[in-house]
């Protein structure tokens, strides 16, 4: 189990991310609106040496569609690694559903008691 905290009323979860011989470990935004794996700045791209393998239209909270460079990176989350797609953006740092799925974790957020756990599910 990973567990979370919140912040400001903001869900954040420390994950693994990594690419060559580049490791960072940021919080990040659990987002249970955004449907992609993880979204960084582009600071946190260049830590990490990510290079834009492509760009995708994705559409932001107020409903714009944007063009967003991507990248892959590797993963880690309690030992497991994955490939995940990562979007470069120059808004705030965000985990997704995909990325939750990839690795076969339920979030469970509550908001009353401030807690977060990513809870592994056994398949």
């Amino acid at each position: 189990m990973i567990k979370g905290e919140f912040v400001e009323n903001i869900p954040l979860v420390k994950i693994i991310v990594s690419w060559g011989r580049a490791v960072q470990t940021p919080f990040v935004v659990l987002d249970t609106g955004f449907t992609g794996d993880l979204q960084v700045t582009p600071k946190l791209a260049r830590e990490l040496g990510l290079r834009a393998i492509g760009v995708t239209k994705s559409r932001i909270a107020n409903g714009q569609i944007v063009n967003m460079p991507t990248a892959l990176a590797l993963a880690t989350m309690e030992g497991i690694n994955k490939y995940i797609q990562v979007l470069i953006s120059d808004s705030m740092p965000l985990l997704g559903i995909s990325f939750l799925s990839k690795f076969s974790y339920e979030a469970i957020i509550n908001c009353r008691y401030k807690t977060i756990s990513l809870n592994k599910v056994n398949a």
